[in-house]
């Protein structure tokens, strides 16, 4: 059957593209091709426009039928309950570019995914499969979701990963790249992804081994260990951190000898987490040296006497012999070597005092910065409680912080050495002496939700600062964590802070009216809070 021909009149191959610019410019400006002009012209084009289209299509060949992709694999988890599955929409529904927001008194949805994500993690759940699209289009805009939520999507996160280019961070994110580790049982296939592998896979590979036998892992890593390139041999040696332990130290003092500055550089940094290890026993005797008790005043004092030269052993074990600009170079030796030796080795050097003796002594020329400071950084490298507790010294000390410790930054690294108890009561103290000011950096390393005294010093703080009649904008982010780190059972206590008060003459203009809308975000927030973990459990929401 032979097709019917076209019209004698019907556009030449180029003609679409007259037609598209007598579309834009309109047929009064631009006749149509084989059209007449006149008030016909614009339904003449839509009709050639429809015969064009048609004859374009037509001329496609049918191309070759591509491979099917095989099924998602199974999420055996169990799945949420309809509330959550609905809760978890609305909140995704409420992600940057999807049309949410914050607005006024209305809770910050997409700030409250986090939580959400690791309560159903915690739970065990699987997503509902219509909800993957967009958990992963929320985690490509936020990276602090990415764990959370591709723990959370499970096995096909890293099938739809491969199916579109915007979730490739899927396959970099999952352990191997999305690549399923070998059973660890099995040393031939352990063996074969270590020696032939991707980089990505043989990290995962390292990492999984080295959590569940740190010498396994170690002793894999030394079969290659030669031949491996710089700056893949740092990314191995930083794995293991995880169990570091002192069967460790063989391997990491021959690493002192590395070709590459930064491997010998993060060798010397776990040799002196390891107390006990020659490296930190060599750095003891050469901090020590530097630091003595001065008994011929009237109070026992410290004095420094930094070192004059950075040797090649000092260089070998991780000193790093060229001082950033403006610092000088003795100073910069100096902290460094304080920062390597063990802590425990001061008590004997300084005539065993205990480390707040040590810290509440004082120091000579102007020392005491440099040497505190290294002390800070001991106590973290070290994770040593006790040391930590000495430079945080009392909360309540009238500058805002310990005797040690010269930064916020520094403050709240050493409150990471504390157990969660004692850390939520230091920084409720300080925020009881001192107010909000600085406070933020200390409460992002407090547990969540907040214990009860430290979320009762913040609100208290908060109300304070309200009285105080200046606006809340000052206040946005200690407001923001209170309203993701509060325990939902406060917000019945604050439902007095709702109403606006009277407004002193000294106020701002509006202030009060203002924070009234801060505190009912708030309370909104905490309640919303507590009605997702009921749904999630599959209880009923609380009253109030």
């Amino acid at each position: 059957m032979n097709s019917p021909s076209l019209p004698v009149d019907s556009p030449a191959p180029d003609a679409w593209e007259e037609l598209v610019t007598a579309a834009l410019l309109g047929t009064d400006r631009r006749t149509p091709p084989g059209c007449p002009p006149g008030p016909e012209a614009p339904v003449a084009l839509l009709d050639r426009a429809a015969v064009e289209t048609v004859r374009r299509r037509a001329g496609l060949r049918p191309a070759r039928a591509a491979e099917r992709p095989k099924p998602a694999p199974e999420d055996p988890r169990p799945a949420l309950p309809p509330a959550a599955a609905r809760r978890l929409a609305l909140l995704l529904a409420d992600r940057p570019g999807a049309g949410g927001g914050r607005r006024g008194s209305a809770p910050d949805l997409m700030e409250l995914l986090p939580q959400w994500l690791a309560a159903a993690n915690e739970r065990g759940f699987a997503p509902p499969a219509q909800a993957l699209p967009a958990l992963l289009d929320a985690a490509r805009g936020r990276t602090d979701l990415r764990p959370a939520a591709l723990t959370f999507a499970g096995p096909r996160a890293v099938w739809l990963a491969r199916l579109n280019p915007d979730w490739r961070f899927a396959l970099r994110t999952a352990p191997g790249g999305g690549t399923t580790l070998p059973s660890l049982e099995d040393p031939a296939q352990v063996e074969q992804l270590w020696q032939e592998g991707l980089f990505a896979e043989r990290v995962a590979l390292l990492a999984a081994i080295r959590a569940r036998e740190p010498s396994a892992a170690r002793e894999l890593l030394t079969t290659t260990w030669a031949t491996e390139r710089a700056e893949d041999r740092l990314m191995f040696l930083d794995s293991l951190r995880t169990g570091l332990g002192p069967r460790d130290e063989p391997f990491l003092e021959q690493a002192l000898g590395d070709r590459s500055r930064n491997v010998r550089s993060t060798a010397a940094e776990l040799l002196s987490a390891l107390p006990g290890s020659a490296l930190a026993a060599r750095m003891a005797v050469r901090a020590g040296a530097c630091v003595a008790v001065d008994h011929t005043g009237d109070t026992p004092t410290l004095t420094v006497e930094a070192p004059h030269e950075c040797d090649a052993a000092m260089e070998r074990d991780g000193v790093v012999a060229k001082a950033p600009t403006g610092r000088g170079e003795r100073s910069w030796w100096f902290g460094q070597l304080v920062e390597a030796a063990p802590l425990d080795a001061w008590a004997g050097r300084l005539g065993g005092r205990t480390p707040e003796q040590i810290v509440a002594l004082p120091v000579a020329d102007d020392w005491q910065g440099e040497l505190h400071a290294a002390w800070c950084r001991a106590a973290v490298r070290q994770r040593d409680a006790a040391w930590a507790r000495a430079l945080l010294g009392s909360p309540a000390a009238p500058e805002a912080g310990g005797p040690g410790a010269v930064s916020l930054a520094e403050r709240a690294k050493l409150l990471a050495t504390l157990d969660a108890g004692e850390r939520s009561e230091w920084v409720a103290g300080f925020i009881a002496t001192h107010g909000l000011s600085e406070a933020f950096q200390l409460l992002g390393v407090c547990a969540v939700p907040w214990s009860g005294p430290l979320g009762r010093a913040v609100v208290d703080a908060l109300n304070i600062a309200r009285d105080a009649g200046s606006y809340p904008w000052s206040f946005s982010g200690v407001m923001g964590l209170a309203e993701r780190c509060l325990d939902p059972s406060e917000a019945a206590r604050l439902d007095g802070l709702l109403a606006i008060p009277d407004e002193p003459e000294d106020a701002s203009p509006g202030a009060t009216g203002y924070w009234a809308e801060s505190f009912q975000r708030l309370v909104t927030t905490l309640r919303l809070r507590a009605t997702m973990i009921a749904e999630l459990d599959g209880r009923e929401p609380p009253q109030g």
